[in-house]
């Protein structure tokens, strides 16, 4: 079978957390419950820096505001990550060229990823910080259970991991106002702090 129901789900998890993906398919493979993850990503120190990686996202993914700044600094990172992960898939399966599924991978996660970091504007307009965790979480479980279930079910998982990432695009378009809002209230916060730091320092007489 084609690998490319598996580049997709990857590309797609990798957008929401992809420290996540390089750890579950790295346990997989090392525990030889999956044929299809390459042997570079069951390493040891792989595996650690991914699941030091994960649990720093974990904690920083729940925090107001700061889930945001996490979001920015990943918006290269989680693509990147969503292409190599694809691109090692297909070259150990051999049943997709791996410049191909690249592409795949890298553009899912680019779409999930902008779909993961608008959607976290939106729970930021709201000052409890619940939702943030509440989401997070639903965020991490989805993941795990959509990367396991990929690989026993990869078509089915793929065709699940494609309604999640229509269904947050179209949720998107509703949430804008409340995205602007969020955007417009750091810019806010962002000129009161300069202008209180430039408030800070007298004139030498």
């Amino acid at each position: 079978m084609s690998v490319l129901p598996l580049v997709f789900t990857s590309g797609w998890a990798s957008g929401i957390n992809a420290y996540a993906v390089v750890l579950l398919l790295g346990v997989f493979g090392a525990t030889g419950l999956s044929d299809e993850v390459p042997a570079s990503l069951q390493r040891t120190d792989v595996l650690v820096v991914a699941g030091v990686l994960f649990l720093c996202e974990v904690v920083a993914d729940k925090i107001p505001y700061v889930d945001s700044v996490w979001d920015s600094a990943h918006t290269v990172i989680r693509p990147v990550a969503g292409a190599v992960v694809a691109a090692l898939l297909a070259g150990e399966s051999g049943s997709l060229p791996e410049l191909a599924a690249g592409a795949v991978g890298g553009s899912t996660a680019l779409m999930s990823h902008l779909v993961k970091a608008g959607t976290r504007m939106a729970v930021n307009t709201s000052p409890e910080p619940f939702s943030n965790v509440a989401v997070s979480t639903a965020e991490d479980l989805g993941v795990a259970g959509i990367v396991t279930f990929a690989i026993f079910h990869p078509l089915v998982a793929a065709v699940i991991a494609g309604a999640l990432l229509l269904l947050g695009m179209v949720m998107l378009v509703f949430l804008v106002s409340r995205i602007r809002r969020f955007l417009r209230r750091r810019a806010q916060r962002r000129e009161e702090k300069r202008r209180a730091g430039a408030g800070s320092y007298w004139p030498l007489d």
